[in-house]
């Protein structure tokens, strides 16, 4: 059966009942984490049937149906470089469909319509409380956690359309885990390592301080024409790296194995399938 977990070490906890709705996770002060803590450390002492090993978890997204996921293209500069493009002077703001969530340890499923799927490493801001026009310097006070997603896109697709959209909004396109971790455990989410390897070959390796546009000021920015929601996820971009830009070309394929490692926050990993359809 499902339930909210809260990972100590190697052990899953059942937090379930210890939320009064599922989105408290997105919005607890730090009293409320300080609480839960304390009760899954109690939980874990006395070994009780709510403590499982992570390895015989099965992981499900964190964020299962966010109201919106909110992507932000070019927005590292050794991304901006890789293509010769000069850094946007605001931020190049898309969205990806709720419908392309997946898990970590989950598959990509390629389409039958695309010979051209890419991987992009992404830390994830989730909004933790309702946010409109938001001043920069009060922006963290709304950020509920972040994670790791994987901005998959279809380049084919994207050449075709001349936009993101469909590209980026593939059934399985938006990897995202394996936890939400909470901001306290992440003092400066801008002095973060972010490496992203296939079958075990890094193909990108950066860190977020190359970020173009930082996290209070995409916070800023979208709420002062939108309002941003708990349970909002904000992907931020992703390094140099990408498949597309290399020479030559590198393109998920069957088999092939996926892993986003992010400092701080740890690592998600997903296996690439070809589509039942093909």
């Amino acid at each position: 059966m499902p339930f909210t977990g809260l990972v100590l070490d190697s052990l899953a906890v059942d937090v379930s009942h210890a939320l009064t709705t599922p989105g408290d996770v997105f919005n607890l002060d730090t009293n409320a984490r300080i609480a839960l803590v304390t009760h899954a450390q109690a939980e874990a002492e006395r070994q009780s049937q709510s403590v499982l090993p992570l390895t015989e978890v099965t992981y499900l997204p964190p964020v299962p149906r966010p109201g919106k996921i909110i992507a932000v293209g070019l927005n590292y500069r050794d991304h901006a470089a890789e293509q010769g493009k000069t850094p946007p002077t605001e931020p190049v703001i898309f969205a990806k469909y709720a419908s392309a969530i997946t898990a970590h340890n989950a598959p990509i499923v390629l389409p039958p319509n695309s010979r051209e799927v890419d991987y992009e490493a992404e830390l994830a801001v989730v909004i933790g409380k309702t946010a409109r026009c938001v001043p920069r310097e009060a922006a963290y006070d709304y950020v509920g956690g972040y994670t790791i997603l994987n901005d998959v896109s279809a380049r084919d697709m994207q050449r075709q359309d001349k936009q993101f959209t469909r590209a980026k909004s593939c059934d399985t396109f938006a990897p995202i885990g394996p936890w939400l971790v909470t901001p306290d455990d992440i003092p400066n989410p801008h002095a973060l390592d972010i490496r992203l390897t296939r079958n075990g070959e890094v193909m990108q390796a950066s860190n977020t301080r190359e970020m173009i546009f930082d996290i209070p000021y995409l916070i800023w920015f979208l709420s002062q024409s939108m309002t941003l929601e708990p349970g909002d996820v904000i992907s931020t971009g992703t390094p140099g790296g990408v498949g597309v830009f290399r020479q030559p070309p590198v393109f998920l394929q069957p088999g092939d194995e996926v892993a986003i490692t992010i400092e701080h926050i740890g690592t998600l990993r997903n296996h690439v399938v070809a589509s039942a359809a093909a």
